[in-house]
């Protein structure tokens, strides 16, 4: 059977194939002018690709290289941008102001090895590049119009999982493998990674190991760095490989320098990942709360009571009336084992949850892989509306994008004691700021991960902007909003990464002898500072 090939978009998110229908998109647009009636959605459509003028490559690779690279247009502009509003918004207006000069892909170790050490000997920066998800400007050649010239280090060519350890359920894999080619090479075995970000499709496991990526499940092992086992990078200075264990109290860890390093100081080549056999047994729910701070408090004893739910998202109520057409508060509730039936743990979760005055908003689904070929989706329910709301949010906000509204999330982690005040300072700065701009809007707030400790809020502006301002907009909003969570005891990112847009607050956020320590790695492992300027630190000048 022959499989049909798709296309990225060079502007915005995902597959052109998979963009909003025309139906999609009116059901879409009704929604906003039910909550922002004076929006003007007037559709503004991308530019032509090829009309858009970008200066010459200042660099060629040399001779025993050259087969890697490519200055093809196309290839320039998507790799000169990720995947954040501000990204789709001044690609719409056809706005490059720095662009790589070249793209490499290169298809061993040894050719990321060659290219590190010519760029270094040629003052030429080097971006490392895995699916181009970037939200917060980590993949973006800003400023860089001048100096030697820019390669954007494309790893996707390096996609193998290498070798699989059944007995110790661990996984030897390139960085460059796509979530679905991972998972797709793991299935014959009966093994998954079990790391699946929003970004899934089109990221790889090379850029959420260098953003210290949080997946989909709410609890337990769902950030990457929970399932490292071992990292190989190459620096300028040379290759680092850490030792294969399943924890070690010797010294500072060596894979900890690499997690979240953002590709400032090497370029992750392989990893060592923890894998574990397919879920059997799976258990939905959703919960409404009339009252938001009971569904609060509820989601609080759930953290705490060690029952782990995979899925533990509440939506404010202007959350799930956006994307899961309700009029309450609504927890999106689930288990999932490979050993047992989770009746009892839902039926647990339930309990708490009733303790405060929640309700099922339809029947509980219970599956077994083993007797059920598929889940029945049927219900109708409010979890299952946001569900598939959700894989569609990136598709959605470009279509608004496109319209003129301001469409984008930031995101953030703090304690339980610390949470109300958080959420109103955001609340109150969002406001303010969208007034300031006038933009009319609304924002809403869902939480993507729960610790015993605290939440994880994700929050969520939706604003009638003006074509043509939305970015200095939306810039204005963030800035008010990252200096709430920053001033209120949150992170400025919970699992988004810092890139360049977070830089500011990461500042803020990080203690001096830690930076200290972070620019004497840097001066050690790339001494040229060639890889990735202006993430995570200030360029030497």
């Amino acid at each position: 059977m022959t499989q049909t090939r798709r296309t990225r978009s060079w502007w915005g998110w995902g597959h052109v194939e998979d963009a909003l229908s025309d139906e999609e998109c009116a059901q879409l647009t009704d929604r906003v002018r039910a909550l922002i009636p004076d929006a003007d959605l007037t559709v503004h459509d991308p530019p032509d690709p090829h009309d858009i003028t970008l200066p010459a490559p200042r660099i060629e690779l040399p001779g025993p290289l050259a087969h890697l690279a490519s200055d093809e247009h196309i290839d320039r502009l998507s790799h000169s941008h990720g995947k954040a509003f501000r990204d789709v918004v001044r690609a719409l207006h056809g706005e490059f102001d720095s662009v790589p000069d070249q793209i490499v892909r290169p298809t061993t170790e040894q050719d990321v090895v060659d290219v590190l050490s010519w760029a270094g000997d040629a003052g030429v920066v080097v971006i490392p590049f895995g699916g181009g998800s970037s939200v917060v400007g980590g993949v973006e050649p800003r400023d860089r119009t001048g100096g030697a010239g820019v390669v954007s280090l494309d790893m996707s060519a390096m996609d193998r999982v290498l070798e699989l350890d059944e007995v110790s359920r661990s996984a030897r894999i390139q960085a460059g493998t796509f979530g679905p080619h991972l998972e797709d090479q793991l299935r014959p075995s009966g093994y998954t990674l079990r790391h699946f970000p929003q970004s899934f499709e089109f990221s790889t496991v090379g850029g959420w190991l260098a953003t210290r990526a949080g997946g989909h499940y709410a609890t337990g092992y769902t950030h990457i760095d929970d399932l490292t086992q071992s990292l190989r990078v190459v620096s300028p200075a040379g290759v680092s490989e850490s030792r294969r264990l399943p924890g070690s109290g010797a010294g500072p860890s060596p894979d900890r320098m690499f997690l979240g390093s953002e590709g400032i100081l090497g370029v992750i080549t392989e990893a060592w990942l923890r894998v574990q056999p397919r879920p059997r047994w799976k258990a939905t729910a959703s919960v409404a709360f009339a009252e938001y701070d009971r569904g609060v408090d509820a989601v609080r004893e759930l953290s705490q009571s060690g029952l782990a739910p995979s899925n533990c998202r509440l939506l404010d109520p202007v959350e799930a009336k956006i994307n899961a057409g309700s009029t309450s508060s609504v927890l999106v509730l689930g288990f999932e084992s490979t050993d047992h039936p989770v009746q009892p743990w839902m039926g647990r979760a339930l309990e708490i949850a009733r303790d405060h005055s929640g309700e099922l908003t339809g029947p509980v689904t219970y599956t077994d892989s083993a007797t059920t070929t598929g889940v029945d989706r049927s219900t109708g329910d409010a979890a299952q509306s946001w569900r598939s709301s959700f894989i569609r949010m990136p598709y959605q906000r470009d279509a608004l994008a496109a319209r003129g509204m301001i469409v984008e999330t930031f995101e953030t982690a703090c304690t339980w004691s610390m949470f109300p005040a958080l959420k109103a300072a955001v609340e109150a700065a969002a406001a303010t700021a969208m007034e300031e701009v006038g933009v009319t809007g609304a924002l809403s707030c869902r939480f993507t991960h729960v610790y015993p400790d605290g939440p994880a809020p994700y929050f969520g502006v939706y604003g009638a902007g003006e074509w043509g301002r939305t970015v200095e907009q939306w810039d204005h909003i963030k800035r008010a909003v990252s200096d709430a969570l920053i001033a209120h005891g949150g992170t400025i990112t919970h699992h988004h990464a810092v890139g360049r847009d977070h830089v500011p607050w990461y500042r803020e956020q990080r203690p001096d002898l830690f930076a200290a320590a972070l620019r004497a790695a840097k001066d050690a492992l790339d001494p040229a500072g060639v890889l990735n300027p202006g993430v995570l630190l200030r360029e030497r000048t």
